[in-house]
């Protein structure tokens, strides 16, 4: 593991049991999925490249747009599915025929792979990277080198 997927992923673990609140990205208080994403760039990196605007729980799904993908392709360092490291971003698609709308964080690869995430209903969590998750994964990026 990179040293910096190591930061990535101690600092992900350190914001489990953060309850889910959409559109926040506060340690300890609220955090949708997006919100973890970029509370792990202030931690490991500094600060956010962009601010997002204000977006809906469809995010954008009835116009069909990719808005997540998009923006995670400006910040974030685009690798193959395939190729998995602890502290990668992956991007989901919920629904066959719906837009990417869901992110986490891989914490263990392998056969007893994780992603921690957070959950409308569950908060921040480390769930299994089970087979139907893994289904879901549109997109997979790291975080940019610090430095």
């Amino acid at each position: 593991m990179s040293g910096q997927g190591e930061r990535i992923v101690a600092a992900a673990r350190g914001w489990i049991g953060t309850p889910y609140l959409h559109q926040a990205a506060c340690k300890g208080a609220g955090c949708d999925c997006l919100g973890l994403i970029r509370g792990l760039w202030r931690e490991v990196l500094g600060a956010e490249p962009e601010r997002p605007p204000a977006y809906s729980m469809d995010w954008s799904e009835p116009a069909r747009i990719e808005a997540l993908w998009e923006a995670a392709k400006r910040h974030l360092r685009p690798k193959p599915i395939a190729g998995e490291a602890p502290g990668d971003v992956l991007l989901f698609r919920m629904r066959d025929g719906s837009v990417a709308k869901h992110l986490g964080v891989a914490g263990h690869v392998g056969a007893q792979a994780t992603f921690i995430h957070a959950y409308s209903g569950h908060g921040v969590v480390e769930s299994p990277l089970s087979a139907p998750w893994r289904r879901r994964i549109v997109a997979r990026f790291e975080f940019p080198k610090e430095g």
